[in-house]
């Protein structure tokens, strides 16, 4: 396979990959006094900018073992209680929530020159909530949703492509939720909004949850 840059000239490449980020700025005075308002307002920004995949963060987990995992992830609802999104219990991001809850997503909007980190702790959601997401996904979802032991190793694709017709088959037109599949919500801590500045003088307001009232400070970039 060819390869554009030569491996001894990656540092020099990448090194140059720089941009001044110059589209906006970020105050204390200006920002919701609710974290999750302004993360409404953000959003919605990013959405009517046409950015691409807008609801998809880095989830960041931990388990017993001390040993970080981070991957990308879509994001299907927020609200006052946090932060939600689906997966497969058995996977690895699910039994690390299990040994330890503590958890971070970070959202990155390069068009907007912005960035939301949140950390917080993990919680599942009732069954009936994962129902009703479960049952506004597409049928060929909801039986992938079946098919696949997330995160463990499988033979080959060929395996998955087996295990799909077979199942396809099985169920009627009505697919149930597996019982080891469902929603997450990450419980919110702390949430930083952090907006580019030229020369790396950025933006970062951080709110931070104490007695259930939200705290709003300046973090040096």
């Amino acid at each position: 396979m060819k390869v554009a840059v030569p491996m001894e000239d990656l540092k020099n490449y990448i090194n140059k990959l720089r941009v001044d980020f110059k589209k906006g700025s970020l105050d204390e005075k200006d920002v919701d006094a609710n974290p999750i308002n302004q993360f409404h307002v953000w959003f919605d920004q990013a959405v009517d900018s046409k950015v691409n995949e807008p609801n998809a963060f880095m989830l960041a987990t931990v388990g017993a073992d001390s040993k970080p995992a981070a991957r990308v992830l879509l994001l299907r609802n927020f609200n006052e209680d946090g932060f939600v999104f689906y997966t497969n219990y058995h996977s690895r991001k699910g039994i690390q929530s299990e040994e330890n809850p503590n958890a971070a997503m970070s959202f990155f909007w390069p068009e907007l020159e912005r960035q939301v980190r949140i950390e917080g702790f993990l919680i599942k959601q009732s069954p009936e909530e994962s129902d009703e997401y479960f049952n506004t996904r597409p049928r060929s979802s909801k039986v992938g949703a079946w098919v696949s032991p997330q995160s463990h190793v499988i033979k080959d694709r060929k395996e998955l492509d087996e295990r799909f017709e077979k199942l396809d088959k099985q169920f009627g037109e009505e697919v149930p939720r597996p019982p080891y599949w469902g929603g997450y919500v990450l419980k919110p801590l702390t949430i930083e909004f952090w907006q580019g500045r030229e020369s790396r003088l950025h933006d970062r307001i951080l709110f931070s949850l104490h007695e259930n009232k939200w705290k709003i400070e300046r973090l040096a970039p």
